[in-house]
């Protein structure tokens, strides 16, 4: 017997729904880090339990959800900069904004390694938003503002990186991030750079290794 059609209702109730649990999701992996189980997320979203294994049936597909929405907010943010008539103002404000979101999110460095970053729309939205910030940070290389040998794969490693440098400090001291960013920053210039020991890693290292 066929399936019974969903109703334009029940697809807006899918909708509402998804977006409730990811929102839930989102805040209570924050809070608690991975701990964070999926009925405490159907608590918090005022839905049913069952209702999320429906949209996410293991919580690798709720991480990897989550995580996709992240790395389209850094994407999104990154593009919109590109208009920016200051490239090194416009980094700069891409990388400040990134890292602060990672620090405001307890789950970030515990979500890598898992295999939800194994998922292909997030592997496709990892390569996405590399070739993004590599248009953001070949704009700031054209203005001298940055070394020649920096690139967007760099820049979006070094989000990462920065975040959990500082993440041993965020419970007592939860704007470290900026210090080390800063530090970050200052190496990014051109006055009197060192030579880099190593090649820049390439996009397809970066989604089938670096982060999982």
């Amino acid at each position: 017997m066929a399936a019974a059609a969903t109703t334009p209702g029940q697809r807006a109730d899918m909708v509402r729904n998804r977006r409730l649990l990811l929102d839930a999701a989102a805040a209570a992996f924050a809070e608690h880090g991975l701990e964070a189980s999926m009925g405490e997320i159907a608590q918090r979203a005022g839905l049913a339990k069952g209702t999320v294994f429906r949209h996410f049936p293991t919580k690798e597909d709720l991480l990897a959800a989550i995580t996709l929405r992240l790395l389209d907010q850094l994407a999104g943010a990154a593009g919109r900069l590109l208009e920016a008539d200051d490239a090194a103002a416009a980094l700069r404000e891409f990388m400040t904004n990134g890292v602060e979101a990672l620090a405001a999110d307890r789950a970030f460095c515990e979500v890598i390694g898992r295999p939800s970053l194994q998922h292909s729309e997030v592997r496709d939205a990892i390569a996405e938003l590399c070739v993004t910030v590599e248009a953001l940070t070949a704009r700031a290389r054209e203005q001298g503002a940055i070394r020649g040998d920096i690139t967007g794969t760099d820049i979006v490693l070094l989000l990462g990186g920065i975040h959990q440098t500082a993440a041993p400090l965020l419970a007592t001291q939860p704007e470290a991030w900026r210090r080390y960013l800063e530090l970050t920053l200052d190496g990014l210039r051109t006055a009197t750079p060192s030579a880099l020991p190593h090649r820049p890693p390439l996009r397809p290292e970066l989604t089938d290794s670096a982060l999982t």
